[in-house]
This record gives C-alpha cells, sequence and structure tokens, in this order.
C-alpha cells in the first residue's frame, strides 16, 4: 500500500510544480511598475499621504538660487493678475458651482501634482464655462476665443460646425417619432450596414457610453467560452467600471483581471498556456505609451513623461496577439471608443491592419451625442443558447437605439462617405506628421525644453530638462489663447478641420507659452537636479509626511489636511 502513498504524493507534486509555473509565468507577464501591479498599487496609494508646500517652498521646490525663486514669482503673479481679470466672469460662475458638482471639485485638484495645488486653485482661476463654438475655436463667458486643443474628449473629430449639423439634421430626420423608446427609427437601418461595413463584422449591439459597450463585449466574451478572466494591459484605459479598473481609483480589487506587460513575449506565453482566459481587451491609444497610463499634468513631478509611436511595431504586436487569441480560442476586443474613425475611415482595424472578433466604438460616432457600439462575429453576440432556454446573458439599457442618437449617428455616417471627409483620411497622415514636425523645428529653434509626440491627431508634450514644474505649462498655453483639457499637456487633441493657418497659429501660440515660461525661470537647471534627483526627495517628502505631524513647508499640517475637510 506505501507505492499508493508515493504515486499520490508525486502527482500532488506535480501539480503544484504546474501551478507554481503557471503562477511564475503571469507574475513575469506583469510590468515591473507599481501600475502593472494592481493589488500593490492601491495599497501604496491608501498610504500616500497629503501635504502642501507654503508659498517659499512653492517656488523652490527644485532648491533654486533666491533670484530664479523672485523670477518665478514675478511670473507667478503676472500670469495670476492676467487670469483674474481676462477670465473674471468665467472664474466667477465656476465657483458658484464648485460646491455642487464633485467633477468639478476632482478636475480642479488633480490638474497639477497636489502639493502644488491650493495655491493653483487659489490664484490661477481660469473657469469651466463656455459660451459658443465655431471653426477650430471655443468663446469663453468673458469674450476669449481659444482654438480648441481638448477635442471634446476625442468626440470632435471634424469641428463643431460639423456636429452642430449632425444634431440638428438629424433631430429633423426623427422629429415626427420623438424620443419614443423601445422601438426603432429606420435610420437604424443604415446606421447597421454602414457599422457592419466598418467593422467587417456581422451584428450590432447598441449602448449609452463607450464603457458601457466595453462592458458588454467582455459580458458576451465570457458567456460564450464559459472561461473567467479577462486580459487588459498595462496602463490601458476601458472606462471605469471595475474589472477594467483594477488598481488606483476602483474601490474594490477586480479578482478577475489579469494585467499584462504590453508589447511582450511573456504576456504571449500566459496566452498561449492559460485555458481559463476568456478575452483580450486592446486600447490601440496605447501605442503612443506602452504600459504607462494617459499621460496627465497631475503627475508631472519630474520630467519623466516618454511618449512616442512605432506604427510597424505596435502593427507586429497586434498581428503576434490576433495569431495567439486565434490559436487558442480567445476573444480578440478592440476598444476604439477613442481612436475609432480618428486613424481612418475603417478605424484601428484598418489603420494597423487587424482583424478583432469584437470591436467597440463611442465618441464622435454618435454625431456629437452620446453612444458606445459593439459589432462582433454573430456567434459572440447571441445573448441566450438555443438549447438551453434559461441561459441567457442579459443586457439592455432604456435609453440604447435613442431616436435622437440614431438620427444623429445616420448623418455622421453618411458623411463618412462624402468627398470632401475622403480628402481628409486620404492625407490624414502626411497632414499631420508635417505639422508635428514643424512645430517641434520651431521649438529647437526657439530653444526650449520641450517636444511633441504624436499618433495622427493625438499629440503629447514631452519635457526635455529636468524639472519640477513642467505643470505650469498649461497655465501659459491657456494665458496665449489654447483651450486644453483637465489633463493638460498629456492630450492635445485636434479636430481635422484645423487648416495650415489654424495651425501655424496654435503653433506660434506654444512657442510664445514656451518662451515664457522659461523666461520666468520655471526651466532653470541646477548641476545637481536631475528626474532621479527629484523622485529621491518627493520620497523623503512623502516618508516625512507619513510618519511626522510637523509641516514640510506647509500651509496646513499633513494630518488635518488629510482629514477630509474640502478646500
Amino acid at each position: 500500500m506505501l507505492w499508493y502513498v508515493y504515486v499520490a504524493g508525486a502527482l500532488i507534486v506535480i501539480v503544484l510544480l504546474h501551478k507554481g509555473q503557471r503562477r511564475l509565468a503571469l507574475s513575469r507577464a506583469k510590468h515591473p511598475s507599481i501600475s502593472g501591479h494592481s493589488r500593490i498599487a492601491r495599497r501604496i496609494a491608501a498610504l500616500i499621504p497629503h501635504y502642501e508646500y507654503d508659498e517659499a517652498q512653492f517656488f523652490r521646490a527644485d532648491d533654486a538660487p533666491a533670484e530664479v525663486a523672485t523670477q518665478r514669482r514675478a511670473g507667478f503673479a503676472r500670469l495670476a493678475a492676467l487670469y483674474a481679470e481676462r477670465f473674471r466672469n468665467s472664474a466667477a460662475l465656476t465657483a458658484e458651482i464648485q460646491e455642487t458638482v464633485s467633477d468639478l471639485q476632482f478636475t480642479a485638484r488633480y490638474r497639477v501634482p497636489f502639493q502644488f495645488s491650493r495655491l493653483v486653485r487659489e490664484r490661477l482661476r481660469g473657469g469651466a464655462f463656455l459660451q459658443s463654438s465655431s471653426g477650430t475655436t471655443v468663446t469663453d463667458l468673458d469674450g476669449n476665443r481659444f482654438y480648441d486643443l481638448t477635442g471634446s474628449y476625442g468626440v470632435n473629430l471634424f469641428g463643431y460646425d460639423f456636429y452642430k449639423e449632425c444634431i440638428e439634421r438629424g433631430s429633423a430626420r426623427v422629429r415626427e417619432l420623438g424620443p419614443v423608446l423601445g422601438a426603432y427609427h429606420p435610420v437604424m437601418i443604415y446606421n447597421l450596414q454602414r457599422l457592419r461595413e466598418i467593422s467587417g463584422l456581422d451584428e450590432v449591439s447598441m449602448h449609452m457610453s463607450g464603457t458601457e459597450a466595453v462592458m458588454q463585449a467582455v459580458r458576451l466574451a465570457r458567456y460564450h467560452t464559459r472561461r473567467r478572466y479577462l486580459v487588459r494591459f498595462c496602463g490601458a484605459y476601458h472606462g471605469w467600471w471595475g474589472d477594467v479598473q483594477p488598481g488606483v481609483g476602483n474601490p474594490v480589487a477586480a479578482r478577475d483581471t489579469y494585467t499584462l506587460k504590453d508589447m511582450d513575449e511573456a504576456s504571449l506565453r500566459v496566452l498561449r498556456t492559460r485555458s481559463d482566459i476568456a478575452c483580450v481587451l486592446v486600447n490601440p491609444l496605447q501605442a503612443m505609451h506602452p504600459n504607462a497610463g494617459a499621460p496627465g499634468d497631475s503627475g508631472l513631478i519630474d520630467s519623466a513623461r516618454s511618449v512616442h509611436f512605432d506604427r510597424s511595431a505596435y502593427a507586429a504586436w497586434l498581428a503576434k496577439l490576433r495569431a495567439v487569441c486565434t490559436k487558442r480560442n480567445i476573444v480578440l476586443i478592440l476598444d476604439e471608443v477613442f481612436v475609432g474613425f480618428r486613424l481612418a475611415p475603417g478605424g484601428a482595424q484598418e489603420y494597423f491592419g487587424v482583424r478583432a472578433d469584437m470591436v467597440t466604438y463611442g465618441k464622435t460616432l454618435g454625431g456629437g451625442l452620446p453612444i458606445g457600439v459593439v459589432c462582433g462575429r454573430s456567434d459572440l453576440m447571441q445573448r441566450y443558447r438555443a438549447d438551453r432556454p434559461a441561459d441567457i446573458c442579459f443586457a439592455r439599457g432604456t435609453f440604447n437605439s435613442h431616436p435622437y442618437v440614431m438620427g444623429a449617428m445616420h448623418e455622421f455616417l453618411q458623411r463618412l462617405e462624402t468627398e470632401p471627409v475622403r480628402a481628409i483620411y486620404r492625407e490624414l497622415e502626411q497632414v499631420w506628421d508635417r505639422r508635428a514636425a514643424a512645430l517641434n523645428e520651431r521649438l529647437r529653434a526657439a530653444q526650449v525644453p520641450i517636444q511633441v509626440s504624436h499618433l495622427s491627431s493625438i499629440w503629447s508634450i514631452n519635457y526635455l530638462r529636468p524639472s519640477r514644474y513642467n505643470w505650469m505649462f498649461q497655465y501659459y498655453l491657456r494665458a496665449a489663447g489654447l483651450a486644453l483639457s483637465w489633463v493638460g499637456t498629456g492630450r492635445l487633441i485636434f479636430s481635422l478641420n484645423y487648416t495650415d493657418a489654424d495651425f501655424d497659429a496654435v503653433t506660434d501660440r506654444i512657442v510664445s507659452a514656451a518662451a515664457d515660461m522659461l523666461c520666468d525661470g520655471w526651466w532653470w537647471e541646477g548641476v545637481q537636479l536631475t528626474n532621479k534627483a527629484i523622485r529621491r526627495r518627493v520620497l523623503r517628502e512623502l516618508i516625512q509626511a507619513r510618519w511626522d505631524t510637523s509641516s514640510i513647508g506647509s500651509i496646513s499640517s499633513p494630518r488635518s489636511s488629510a482629514s477630509g475637510a474640502r478646500q
């Protein structure tokens, strides 16, 4: 009987070794940064204390000489005076609703690194209200006209006038039916036909947001594969629901999600060797910053931001991913909520030369109104099993296929087929490559420490000199007449109706703003000032603030500030 014990023991050892190998492979496929380890990221985020710089430290957080601090202080005062005068009405109305709109409270606090936030909020108030839009510009309540670089979070692809017309004509087309929900307006027939042609897929499911569309795609993938896990790649954004936001920002751990390294063979090895993965989610926007989150100025504690784009390398990665998913029967989902229609008429599938099993769209597709869409293979889109009538995959939304949204979508999709829009797409890459190169040449000639990287009309600003103050650039840009979204210089989104004359005006403003910021001393160069030294200093401050009740050149105690009092 003893041999039974040996056999059982050997089997147990084999099983444990197999599990250990799988766990090791998974660990190797995770990005080594905190972003690649969601549980650790959440724990560390919970430990980071709040502390603030007082005025003296605000201007010398990099140990700049006193004369440079004086130079910065004078520049900051001039900028504050300009803001107070130029944006008076917009800022006043924003302050009036600030305590009521929770979104505003959040975005106001996270425009810059938190150590600097209070003084910036108090003195550089630009306002959250706009009065009108036209062409490539928007106008605020004070009559200030800005070239728009927000892109309305990606909605504004062809210019605001384009979408005003889509909404107006689409509404007129469905007016007789009005807001009748549940039934469909006949415009749906054309919309479905065009979406099938664009996506190359069989069926379509309508939703009210990109987040909802991704939720449904993942749910259907799990339903049909009968597998548990989804794979996303480090840094990628797929909406704010729990399973695709497993780290900071989600109060509940996502236990059925693997976050793996983008563009890495170790991740492909995991996909090849596991049988519990239902789907792989890809956001093609990550081609600009693989394994890093969307760049925003609130994270600019130094100049380590690195955004670049290599089309051929990312296309090769997607081809490998497609091959592995096909072999292992894993559903490949392209999340084109943001990039859909911006890169090519057929979206990222056409641009990178890859075919997905399911594609999600949103943003611009609604013709200016809210929309989320899933396109997929017919075998994946079915929400029931014919042989198991009680086994269903439920999904619904009261406002899905709202007639007014479908009308605006109809106008958008029709216009995609017109010659003026086709002409834009034919020259898209050449136009935006040329513009980026021209701006970078102007920046080099002006001897300012910034350069731009781009994926077509989606741009980011990189900082070339170690600095604690790169986040200040967004405020100089606004003063120069450029409208940015709340993430600042991390993402500039141009609409495709920008003419060369419009772009030249934007170029002039960017170069002028950079020269002003340089002149005001924010990009001071010190012998000991390196990105590594900056990060070490911030780490020391965090440790001191965590364990010491005294302030660090602070206008309030770290612990009292962390108590939840609203500022």
